[in-house]
């Protein structure tokens, strides 16, 4: 069994910046691979960003590339998302998720644990 508990999130404006940490308790964090996913209002949630268990390997949503970096440190047993130059559209719920599998995946069905969310609002 894995916890994780999502923070950092909050209202920003356009062009501004935000990093999120997932902090996970409970099985060894170090492996699993782990991802945020976000939903949007009336919109279906959608993958973001993805990282091995030891950080070797990563994959990032189009949408976001180039803006946003996901990274681990495995010793702090947390998860990051830096989120720079955000748009209005980047707002959502966000959430880790965490993955026994050994591959990174983009979704969401295979993850295994997830987190409550944190809010994410940016504004024009």
């Amino acid at each position: 069994q894995v916890q994780l508990v999502e923070s950092g999130g909050g209202l920003v404006q356009a062009g501004g910046s935000l990093r999120l940490s997932c902090a996970a308790s409970g099985r060894s964090f170090s492996s699993y691979a782990m991802g945020w996913f976000r939903r949007a209002p009336g919109k279906e949630r959608e993958f973001v960003a993805a990282i091995s268990w030891n950080g070797g390997s990563t994959k990032l949503a189009d949408s976001v590339k180039g803006r946003f970096t996901i990274s681990r440190d495995n010793a702090k047993n947390t998860m990051y998302l830096q989120m720079n130059s955000l748009k209005p559209e980047d707002t959502a719920v966000y959430y880790c998720a965490a993955d026994s599998a050994t591959l990174v995946h983009t979704t969401a069905r295979t993850y295994d644990y997830w987190g409550q969310g944190t809010q994410v609002t940016v504004s024009s």
